[in-house]
């Protein structure tokens, strides 16, 4: 019974570890594309902006 609840615990332990670390990576991905988004500007399309296309 002490095996299955200390297992338990671990297992809730390390979900919770592994959840907190998926928030880390999120805020992390939406700091790269907001860096990304800043970068480029609002206009969109990049290089090829300012050329038409034949």
């Amino acid at each position: 019974m002490w095996i299955l609840l200390l297992l338990l615990i671990l297992v809730v332990f390390g979900f919770g570890f592994g959840m907190q670390m998926l928030w880390y990576v999120a805020v992390a991905l939406l700091v790269v594309w907001l860096v990304g988004f800043m970068r480029r500007g609002r206009g969109g399309g990049g290089r090829r902006s300012g050329r038409r296309r034949r």
